[in-house]
C-alpha cells in the first residue's frame, strides 16, 4: 500500500515573542495525519519564505541554513524509503520516532518464533509433550531455511508476512524439502500460531491467512479386521517378549488407548462404573481430557494375566509396557508370524478400536468420541472408516426389508 509523505519547514512564534529569530519546525504529514518536531535551528522572519520553507537571500548564513534543511529533508525521505522497502508500519509517529532515535523495537519473525518455542519447552510435561515442541522446532528450521533460500536473509520483520510469503513457503516445502501435502500444511499451520501471536500483540495488522485455504488430503489409515484380531489373539508364542507385546497391543485394540496412555495406566485407574462393571478412568496425556472406557472381556482378561507381574507390582502399573520403538519392532515380527500383510504399529490399535471394534459394531460415534477422549466428533471421524463387511451386513438388512 502506497504511503504519502509531505514535509514543510515553518517558523513557530514562541510565547511572549516581540522580535528577532524564531525556531524552525518540520511539519510531517503522512496520509493526512500531521506532527511537528523542532530541528534546533532559528531564522529571522524577514529572511524566511513560508511558501518554499527556506531562508531567503544569498548570504552565507542563509545558504548554510538551507543546506542543513535540505539534508534533514533528504534523511526523512530516505528513512521513508527504507521503511517502505521492509514493509514497516509507517505513521507520523513511527517516522518521527525513527528519525529522533526513539523507534520501537522491530519484531522479527524468527525472534517471535524462537521465543514461542522456548516458552513451550519450559512447559513440557505440564501443558505440552516433547513431540509437540519437536514439531515446532522443525517448523522453525524450515522457516529459517526458506528465508535464506528465497530472500537471502536470516530474518525479516513480521510485517512482511503476507499471502505471497505463505504461498512461496508452501512451494518451498513441496519442491525443495519434498514434503508431502499434509506435512507441508502442518508446518504452515505451525507458522499460523506465530502469526496469531503477532496479530494479538498488534505487531501485524493484516492476517495473511484470511484468503489462504490449504487443504489436507485424506490419508488411508491401516486398521485390523476382526479376522486379523482373531489371528493375533489365537497365535501361541514361545517367545515371552512377543507374547507380552501381543497382549498389550490387543489391550489397546479393545480400549482405544494410545501408547503413552497405556504405558502410564495405573491400577488405581480401574474403577466400578455406573453399571457396576469395571471401567478405565484416565486422562489422556496428549490432551489431558478424561477418557471413560468400559472394559471389554478381552481387555479384562489381559489385565488379569499381568496382575502378579513384578514390574506391575513394583511400579503400580496395569501392564508391563516396554519402549514404543521396541514395541513397534516386535509388532512387525508378530505380523509376519501371523501372516498379516500390513505394516503393524502400535497406533494401529487405536484406529482398530475406533473402526473394527466399535463403529462397525454399531456403537454410536458420540460414544466412541467420549471413550477416546476427543473433544470434537470431527476428530473421531478421522478414524471412522466403514469396512466392507459392515457395508455388506447393512445391505443384507436392506435386502431383507425390500424383499
Amino acid at each position: 500500500m502506497r504511503i504519502t509523505l509531505s514535509l514543510l519547514f515553518a517558523l513557530r512564534k514562541p510565547k511572549n515573542y516581540v522580535s528577532g529569530e524564531m525556531p524552525i519546525y518540520l511539519r510531517v504529514t503522512v496520509d493526512g495525519k500531521r506532527t511537528e518536531l523542532a530541528i534546533g535551528r532559528k531564522c529571522n522572519p524577514e529572511r524566511w519564505d513560508p511558501v518554499t520553507g527556506r531562508a531567503t537571500g544569498s548570504k552565507a548564513i542563509s545558504k548554510t541554513l538551507n543546506a542543513f534543511l535540505d539534508d534533514v529533508q533528504f534523511k526523512f525521505f530516505e528513512l521513508h524509503r527504507t521503511m517502505s522497502a521492509t514493509d514497516e508500519n509507517i505513521t507520523v509517529e513511527t517516522l518521527k520516532n525513527r528519525f529522533i532515535g526513539k523507534a520501537e523495537k522491530v519484531r522479527t519473525l524468527l525472534s517471535v518464533f524462537e521465543d514461542h518455542n522456548q516458552k513451550m519447552t519450559s512447559l513440557v510435561g505440564q501443558e505440552f509433550e516433547k513431540s509437540t515442541i519437536q514439531r515446532y522446532e522443525t517448523a522453525l528450521m524450515h522457516t529459517r531455511d526458506f528465508m535464506e533460500w528465497k530472500y537471502n536473509i536470516s530474518d525479516l520483520p513480521v510485517s512482511r508476512i503476507n499471502f505471497e510469503f505463505l504461498n512461496e513457503f508452501e512451494y518451498y516445502l513441496r519442491s525443495v524439502r519434498k514434503c508431502a501435502n499434509n506435512s507441508a500444511i502442518k508446518y504452515i499451520k505451525n507458522l499460523g500460531k506465530i502469526v496469531r501471536i503477532c496479530l494479538g500483540n498488534g505487531w501485524l495488522t493484516i492476517d495473511p491467512y484470511i484468503n489462504y485455504k490449504p487443504k489436507t488430503t485424506k490419508v488411508h489409515r491401516i486398521v485390523l479386521t476382526k479376522e486379523d484380531l482373531a489371528k493375533i489373539a489365537k497365535k501361541q508364542f514361545s517367545i515371552e517378549r512377543l507374547d507380552q507385546v501381543r497382549d498389550i497391543f490387543l489391550f489397546s485394540c479393545y480400549t482405544g488407548l494410545a501408547y503413552v496412555d497405556v504405558k502410564k495406566l495405573k491400577r488405581s485407574e480401574i474403577e466400578k462404573g455406573i453399571d457396576g462393571k469395571l471401567w478405565i478412568y484416565t486422562h489422556r496425556q496428549k490432551t489431558d481430557s478424561l477418557s471413560r472406557i468400559p472394559l471389554l472381556p478381552m481387555a479384562l482378561s489381559i489385565i488379569q494375566k499381568y496382575e502378579d507381574h513384578p514390574q506391575c507390582i513394583s511400579d503400580d502399573l496395569l501392564l508391563p509396557v516396554i519402549s514404543n520403538q521396541k514395541m513397534n519392532a516386535y509388532l512387525k515380527e508378530i505380523a509376519d508370524v501371523c501372516g498379516i500383510d500390513k505394516l503393524l504399529t502400535f497406533h494401529i490399535a487405536r484406529h482398530t478400536f475406533a473402526t473394527t471394534v466399535t463403529l462397525n459394531n454399531g456403537v454410536p460415534i458420540e460414544t466412541v468420541a467420549k471413550m477416546m477422549g476427543h473433544s470434537s466428533i470431527k476428530t473421531t471421524q478421522i478414524y471412522a472408516k466403514v469396512l466392507d463387511h459392515k457395508i455388506s451386513d447393512d445391505m443384507e438388512i436392506l435386502r431383507s426389508r425390500l424383499g
